[in-house]
């Protein structure tokens, strides 16, 4: 039986050449990648689909304000907003312009589905560059909703809908910098604080 001086030195050894248990830090994130409030969030979903509620969407070159937001926060309130939102607000436009029923639906879905998928990678790119990467994204679904739109009515629409994907696509800036405001203002005050 070893004796217990000999245990108390190998306890003593084996402490010694494990590695030191490092101390607890502060992990400071960049404060644009905080979540937003519910309340901002649905809130500037709500008021996007005011706006979408307007006549000046007849127009046919018109940006797509609501799937703009929707997109947006797909991308930088990951989680928060899903595919299942931006289905569910594709149909109220669709009951709304009485067009074809879920053609709105599938093209918010689509273009939610790849903000979702790109969010990672958007996020590293300033709001230009985002406009970029989205641009794609708004064409080829808002091309799949109009193709099976054609196909139903036998009748092709016409161009229109490019323009106005790539309007929206150019309105992502703006958009963009307006909905981060509130973050920006929560970062001066931290700054501000220090």
């Amino acid at each position: 039986m070893p004796s217990p001086k000999h245990d108390n030195l190998t306890n003593t050894r084996s402490k010694a050449t494990r590695p030191p248990v490092p101390r607890p830090q502060i992990v400071r994130t960049d404060p644009l990648n905080h979540f937003n409030s519910a309340v901002f969030l649905w809130g500037s979903i709500w008021l996007a689909w005011l706006l979408s509620m307007l006549p000046w969407r007849s127009w046919p070159y018109a940006p797509d304000i609501l799937l703009l937001v929707i997109a947006f926060w797909c991308t930088h309130g990951a989680g928060r907003i899903g595919l299942a939102t931006a289905f569910i607000f594709g149909m109220l436009i669709d009951v709304h312009d009485a067009g074809p029923f879920g053609q709105h639906a599938l093209i918010y879905t689509l273009i939610a589905y790849g903000a979702e998928a790109l969010h990672r990678r958007l996020l590293r790119f300033e709001l230009w560059g985002q406009c970029l990467h989205m641009l794609p994204i708004f064409v080829l679904s808002s091309m799949a909703g109009i193709m099976v739109c054609a196909w139903l009515a036998g009748a092709w629409p016409g161009w229109s809908w490019a323009i106005s994907a790539g309007f929206t696509a150019l309105c992502w800036p703006f958009v963009g910098w307006l909905l981060l405001i509130p973050q920006r203002r929560r970062a001066d005050v931290e700054v501000n604080s220090v």
